[in-house]
């Protein structure tokens, strides 16, 4: 033991700088580990057209089948309800490359003969792949059904996070 200039014991200094040393270690690892695993959202202008052509009903729910593109191009399948005689909620369902993207929408819906037309606003909530961060909320959201063989087309804009 190393004693002070009074003749008493002390401890020595090594033992708390080397635990200080390891705990500022340790520390810096997982900084440098947080670091390394996180990632930067980026925002961009979503501006997508979607041609759909029906693929099966249920009462009220066409379920449509076609191609999406624009900002993200792929396969798009749209579940859509018609809620009532002014509005209708859907799932869309978009595939492209790397991934997929699911949202939900409600829009009014007005039939006016041949041609019934919707609008309203969509929201982004999940994704996979390349799109598992994708978020937006209040993308516009609009189209059209053709009444007589009921193929959408269908209009999705605005800003979203992936």
């Amino acid at each position: 033991m190393l004693k002070d200039p009074r003749g008493q014991a002390r401890e020595p200094i090594v033992r708390p700088l080397l635990a200080l040393a390891v705990v500022l270690l340790l520390c810096a690892q997982a900084d440098v580990s947080h670091a390394a695993n996180a990632r930067v959202a980026r925002t961009f202008s979503l501006n997508d057209y979607g041609r759909l052509h029906l693929t099966s009903h249920r009462g009220f729910t066409l379920n449509e089948a076609g191609s999406a593109s624009g900002t993200i191009s792929g396969t798009i399948y749209i579940h859509l309800t018609v809620a009532s005689t002014n509005r209708v909620t859907a799932e869309v369902n978009i595939y492209p490359h790397g991934g997929s993207l699911t949202g939900y929408a409600s829009a009014s819906y007005r039939p006016a003969g041949a041609v019934a037309t919707f609008s309203g606003t969509m929201a982004v909530l999940r994704g996979t792949g390349t799109y598992r961060h994708a978020r937006a909320s209040g993308l516009s959201f609009s189209g059209t059904i053709q009444r007589s063989n009921d193929a959408v087309t269908v209009h999705v804009s605005g800003r979203m996070s992936a």
